[in-house]
């Protein structure tokens, strides 16, 4: 690393990120001020930056999530997701910790059966009527929605970006994830339920009064507009389906979300301004600042210094070697994206993996899956699902700062990763 644009991208890159951290000026215009100066010295520039599909905004990420927002958009003008927070209020009785249990087991089936960025999309507007209802700070909630949809992510091929790339390199199925990772997916979800229960203690404060309120509505008084929810759900419904169908079909889920939220527009009443205005149009642009910063230390080779630096700490050892990888990922993760992470790793671990006689079990894919994945909950911008959450929140004046959500990321994120490595060994190593 021995050019000036490796040092000069590393510089911007941190100082980028300690702005973020310090929250002395807004996030979108730290991430796409630091963007400007990737292009500015050179670290990248505007081909590699809107067109590589190795080192540039990812566009699949960014079409995704406006075609959700837009079809959530419409969804909410139905009155569904006040349908859905009463009738999940009244099932757990009004408690608030049985109201996170729900939400969260909720939301970690979704992420595996969606994404995990698509299913906070859909759960974060039911959660801040929830709270709404009961008087409660929406954040705790919010936080650990994020980090059940990260957990429960991992336990499919098709339940966050990372796992499709690694399912790609390794030539791995849907069904080797489920029977080598959602098992442990199921634990860490039940961990991180007992985990929540202690860190936002003081936020389960029942209130008889609001919990009588609840008790006595009936949610299908919710539903304002049920021709449109008609047409809303059957788009989604399809939507869902071609999510399911990808290896079948052959279209990208960005391709499938424009494509429904088209649809929906077109046949119902609903304006074409008043869909867009629901889009997190800050969001998005925080989300191509950050995917440029981190195209130019890949352009600069920094990423590839880095995952270089790791093969060679794990030489030919498979059980040290997996520990490392984990433990790595999982750091590396909570600072820049997983997608590009894995991107640049899933060449150097195939290597590894040739290198210790093919490993049958597959360890090595697990550990850089686990440690991708989980690592994300790390911080607030570790993963997409959090840096929506965050948008969705600061647009309904509910704003989680850096420091608040990161906190508990990290506690839940040691507790998950640990647990993992001791998984790692006892599955493939102790017991094999």
């Amino acid at each position: 690393m021995n050019d000036w644009h490796s040092w000069a991208a590393i510089v911007v890159f941190f100082g980028t990120y300690a702005l973020i951290i310090s929250e002395k000026i807004h996030r979108v215009a730290a991430a796409l001020g630091g963007a400007g100066l990737m292009l500015a010295i050179g670290a990248t520039d505007d081909v590699s930056a809107f067109y590589s599909e190795d080192s540039g905004v990812d566009w699949n990420v960014i079409f995704l999530l406006m075609g959700m927002m837009m079809i959530v958009g419409v969804l909410k003008k139905t009155g569904l997701f006040e349908y859905l927070a009463i009738w999940s209020v009244k099932r757990a009785r009004a408690r608030p910790f049985r109201v996170m249990a729900m939400l969260i087991v909720i939301t970690a089936v979704a992420s595996a059966l969606l994404d995990n960025v698509t299913t906070v999309l859909l759960i974060a507007p039911v959660t801040l009527l929830v709270c709404e209802r009961l008087g409660l700070p929406a954040a705790p909630f919010l936080i650990a929605e994020v980090l059940a949809s990260n957990i429960g992510g991992t336990a499919t091929l098709v339940g966050d970006p990372p796992n499709i790339i690694i399912a790609s390199r390794a030539g791995l199925t849907f069904n080797d994830f489920l029977v080598h990772l959602a098992p442990l997916s199921a634990v860490l979800i039940v961990v991180l339920i007992a985990v929540c229960r202690f860190l936002f203690r003081k936020t389960f404060v029942y209130d008889e009064d609001r919990a009588a309120d609840i008790m006595a509505l009936e949610e299908r008084e919710a539903i304002e507009h049920p021709r449109l929810l008609v047409q809303g759900l059957v788009v989604l419904a399809l939507v869902v389906a071609g999510f399911v169908l990808h290896p079948v079909l052959h279209y990208e889920p960005s391709v499938v979300a424009l494509l429904g939220a088209g649809l929906l527009v077109a046949i119902s009443a609903v304006e074409t301004g008043e869909v867009l205005g629901e889009v997190e149009w800050p969001t998005l642009a925080f989300f191509a600042g950050l995917f440029i910063m981190i195209g130019g230390l890949i352009d600069t080779g920094v990423i590839k210094q880095v995952a270089n630096g790791l093969a060679d700490a794990i030489g030919g050892n498979e059980a040290g070697g997996s520990m490392v990888l984990l433990g790595a990922s999982a750091a590396l993760s909570g600072i820049v994206d997983n997608i590009p992470y894995v991107a640049t790793m899933a060449p150097v671990t195939q290597d590894l993996v040739d290198a210790m006689g093919g490993a049958g079990d597959h360890v090595m894919w697990w550990a850089l899956a686990l440690g991708a994945d989980l690592g994300g909950n790390a911080t607030a911008i570790g993963a997409s699902a959090n840096v929506v959450v965050l948008g969705i929140a600061e647009r309904n004046r509910q704003p989680i700062s850096f420091w608040q959500f990161t906190k508990y990321g990290l506690v839940v994120t040691a507790a998950t990763v640990l647990l993992s490595a001791g998984y790692l060994w006892l599955r493939y190593f102790a017991l094999a």
